[in-house]
């Protein structure tokens, strides 16, 4: 320890008599971690101070939760999101054997607020300066709900973070607007009841560089794989923070710990740089990110009208609506054959989960779509049907025998999907709705 810099030493001394101060709420720290450069040296530096706690008095009862909460899209770059992954078990197992109060928590989006259920199943248009529901459907509102569980758990909580006034101007001015003068601890701007705390404000990007090279990991972690990951993605000096305590933050697509999929920014400079570093497998899925950008906003992929029914075409006759059917379906397809393709490299990844998959099916048939369906489209790509049907062998069996053909087999099945696919999503239309939807459907269509 003491061979540390001193300003180094400062921010654990400063850590240290934080963590100790003596408050009628004993506040829990949040520390929004991401995996990156600046989240790793926070925690890095948090666990120093834990452990000086100790070291200093032995007898002392670290009462204080530390929870370390990373936020997973689930469209985070795939090398990213296993190395991240493997930090955060490692953490876990070292703070259980190390007797320390941190806890590990992951948040992720709701089901009906991931990337494609709201691209392939509502048929959003995918983000872009003017129109990005992805901060806040996939970044902001899963770790608010964790924040406040947490605030409503322990009356307030304090959520330490790792943003630095040397990053940038913009990063900078938000820092100043919400500081308490003479203070440590600044109001939360979006949620009631929580404070945020910046230790490593002041540090520059060189010694950010020296924490992560010269003082081991204290969870055991190997910090140059971390560098590894830098270098191969070499584009820019920023990462994608965990939790966003501003809500006019900046897109995260440019970062090397951002989503894969981002369309905000016109180029993915991280993902390329890994490509051409040696990760060739990942070059379709740069191509597809690419692709949605270029389609965006094409017209004949969109309707003449959004979700609400609102009208959305210009004085050229240029359609500005939700996707198109057809193109959802194309787009589900595509996605699909690239996750296949990717999985002969990377078994383990998963570019869409069969949850949402499920998922937009239930909002497939909630937009009138019965002609072609996702287990269709899996069974197309993958030569077999999608995992966790909704309908058992017997269930098949006994339908099969009671319907006199196949179309009233296959309605059935439907409505049966519907009904029990509704417990996927938090927001739950009116199933009779739903279902009477769908049998209309088919009376048009035995009439037709």
């Amino acid at each position: 320890m003491n061979k540390l810099p001193n300003n180094i030493i400062e921010i654990i001394d400063e850590l240290t008599d934080q963590y100790l101060e003596d408050d009628r709420y004993n506040r829990p720290w949040i520390i929004g971690f991401s995996g990156g450069k600046d989240s790793t040296v926070l925690l890095t530096l948090v666990w120093l101070a834990l452990l000086k706690i100790r070291e200093d008095n032995p007898t002392v009862i670290l009462k204080r939760q530390v929870y370390v909460v990373c936020n997973n899209t689930m469209v985070e770059n795939p090398v990213i999101e296993e190395y991240v992954s493997s930090v955060l078990q490692t953490i876990q197992n070292a703070a259980k054997e190390q007797q320390l109060p941190i806890i590990v928590k992951t948040t992720t989006p709701q089901v009906e607020d991931t990337f494609w259920c709201c691209v392939i199943g509502k048929g959003y248009p995918v983000p872009n300066n003017s129109f990005r529901f992805c901060t806040e459907k996939m970044k902001i509102k899963p770790t608010s709900t964790f924040i406040t569980n947490q605030v409503t758990a322990d009356g307030e909580a304090i959520i330490l973070i790792g943003t630095r006034l040397n990053e940038s101007q913009q990063r900078a001015k938000s820092i100043k607007k919400h500081e308490i003068k003479g203070h440590r601890l600044s109001k939360h701007p979006l949620n009631p009841n929580t404070y945020t705390y910046a230790p490593i404000r002041e540090l520059m990007l060189e010694e950010i560089w020296y924490i992560i090279n010269a003082i081991p990991s204290p969870w055991g972690f190997d910090n140059k794989i971390l560098f590894k990951i830098y270098l191969d993605a070499s584009a820019d000096d920023y990462e994608c923070p965990t939790i966003v305590t501003n809500d006019s933050h900046p897109s995260c697509g440019q970062s090397r710990f951002g989503c894969w999929v981002c369309t905000v920014v016109k180029e993915d400079k991280s993902m390329s740089a890994q490509i051409n570093n040696g990760v060739e497998w990942m070059k379709p899925l740069l191509d597809f990110r690419n692709k949605l950008v270029i389609n965006r906003n094409i017209s004949d992929n969109r309707n003449e009208t959004r979700r609400n029914g609102q009208l959305a075409v210009d004085e050229t006759g240029h359609k500005m609506g939700n996707y198109t059917m057809e193109y959802r379906i194309q787009l589900l397809r595509e996605l699909l054959t690239i996750q296949k393709d990717a999985q002969q490299y990377r078994s383990s990844i998963d570019l869409i989960t069969s949850q949402e998959l499920i998922a937009i099916q239930v909002m497939w048939y909630r937009d009138g779509n019965f002609s072609k369906t996702v287990n269709d489209i899996y069974n197309e790509v993958y030569g077999y049907d999608l995992p966790n049907d909704n309908i058992g062998l017997q269930e098949r069996l006994l339908l099969e025998k009671s319907c006199n053909d196949s179309a009233h087999y296959f309605l059935i099945q439907e409505l049966l999907a519907l009904q029990k696919n509704k417990v996927l999503l938090m927001k739950k239309y009116g199933l009779q709705n739903d279902l009477e939807t769908r049998l209309d459907s088919f009376i048009k269509e035995v009439e037709g």
